[in-house]
């Protein structure tokens, strides 16, 4: 008895606490995770030629990693601290990059933004929930630029990149930021992950180059891959749009149910515009209506009701579809999987439909007031436009400018010998060992050009 007196005195310090949601948000990040490593990583590996298929998982690999590191350093502060090192006339332009790693943060009450939104579940379980967005964006990006970018120029372009691209860009749309504050809303990343991820692969596609000139066309090597790899990343969608609520609430599962219905929608829509204009529906061209559908209900998943995401459906499967089989050609930009089309495209769309669809009985969950174009609110479509034209400037010239800074200390594409062998000249191993050796005479010439490139610097040294 008076034990149970002592410690009913205690002031109970996780008061905030509430189990369920930190248990939903907790499933829902490792989905999304999964959605990368090894959903993205496979999939790409099934799409790109077989030659190619270690490097593809390995950039995805590092970029998993290599996001995680960058974000306790820096990266969550800046995109989602609380403190903001650039305001204008009470608008929030920039957060503060800083370390996220004491012990007292980690296990305290998310407060999120510098509107210092408090959530019921610790610091840790958000900052991990926000990584796995941070990590997919680049492992998207690199969609754009398969099949002949320098893995050491990648391994120094992920960290740089989401730390001065992908971080002040969530600031703004996700975290309470001047675009929050202007009306325009995300709901979990149509512009922050895919329009970023789009773009940035168009920007990196030209400044990287082409491949080489007769490998300039898709090959997909595995296609057990390619499918194996969209089951991951569609049913991880649901923790990617389920999660954004930040609890087990009745619009995650609005949200997860739009994701479904919108995605199921898309994917047949581009499997009929396949068939009417190739004559035969294929498997890749279901996989890409699939992501495309995912892309474009993202950004409207918890605002949106059914009607919304079946319009969402249909359109995604519409237009990416036109923009990757007849617009993006004419741009003579290598982008080597359409991420610009089925990404930033589609992202784009969802993010200016959600102006027009949001519907007040569904937004009262999660975001009460945000109304529509149909429902009476034409400005809603307006701010939703004039976000993504930042978005698309902000991100197309950082990542140009970073691109071209460390192609001065590093070439951005692999040498023409390496590309020819692929993996083996790369990594030292391939994907299919007994079934893609490299000639014993690749693998000679790959040798004497090696040493006669060394010899070189060793005689310019002298």
């Amino acid at each position: 008895m008076f034990i149970e007196s002592f410690f009913s005195m205690i002031p109970d310090s996780t008061s905030w606490l509430n189990t369920g949601n930190n248990g939903w948000m907790l499933t829902a990040s490792t989905l999304v995770g999964l959605m990368s490593i090894p959903g993205l990583a496979l999939y790409y590996a099934g799409l790109t030629k077989r030659k190619y298929m270690v490097n593809a998982m390995m950039m995805a690999l590092y970029a998993f990693a290599a996001v995680l590191v960058i974000w306790v350093l820096a990266g969550y502060n800046f995109g989602f601290g609380t403190s903001s090192i650039l305001e204008i006339h009470g608008y929030y332009i920039l957060g503060i990059p800083a370390p996220a790693m004491s012990g007292t943060f980690i296990s305290g009450q998310a407060i999120v933004g510098p509107q210092h939104q408090a959530l019921s579940i610790p610091n840790s379980t958000i900052m991990f929930f926000q990584f796995v967005f941070a990590a997919i964006t680049p492992v998207l990006l690199m969609g754009g630029i398969l099949e002949r970018m320098n893995f050491k120029a990648w391994m120094i372009f992920v960290p740089v990149w989401s730390l001065l691209v992908y971080s002040p860009v969530a600031y703004w749309l996700f975290a309470g930021g001047w675009l929050n504050q202007l009306g325009a809303v995300d709901f979990s990343g149509g512009y922050v992950i895919h329009v970023d991820a789009g773009i940035g692969a168009l920007a990196a596609a030209l400044v990287i180059g082409p491949r080489i000139k007769e490998e300039m066309h898709m090959k997909a090597n595995n296609l057990a891959l390619v499918m194996l790899g969209l089951g991951l990343i569609w049913l991880g969608w649901d923790g990617f749009n389920g999660g954004d609520p930040y609890g087990a609430t009745i619009d995650a599962g609005i949200a997860v149910l739009n994701t479904n219905v919108a995605t199921a929608v898309s994917m047949i829509t581009w499997m009929f515009m396949d068939m009417k204009f190739f004559k035969k529906p294929s498997l890749i061209g279901a996989s890409v209506g699939a992501i495309s559908g995912l892309v474009g209900i993202t950004p409207a998943a918890g605002y949106v009701n059914i009607y919304g995401a079946i319009i969402i459906g249909i359109a995604t499967g519409i237009v990416p579809w036109i923009f990757l089989y007849k617009i993006e050609p004419k741009f003579k930009i290598d982008d080597t999987l359409g991420v610009f089309s089925s990404h930033a495209v589609a992202g784009v769309l969802g993010g200016l439909l959600t102006g027009v669809l949001a519907d007040p009985v569904v937004t009262q969950y999660i975001d009460p007031g945000l109304t529509g174009a149909i429902y009476g609110n034409i400005r809603q479509l307006g701010i939703q436009a004039f976000a993504a034209v930042i978005v698309i400037v902000y991100v197309f010239a950082l990542t140009y400018g970073i691109l071209k800074l460390i192609g001065v200390f590093v070439p951005l594409k692999e040498t023409t010998e390496k590309l020819r062998i692929g993996d083996m000249a790369i990594h030292g191993e391939t994907g299919f060992e007994m079934s893609y050796p490299p000639s014993s005479a690749e693998i000679e010439r790959f040798t004497r050009e090696e040493k006669a490139k060394k010899s070189e610097k060793k005689s310019d040294n002298k």
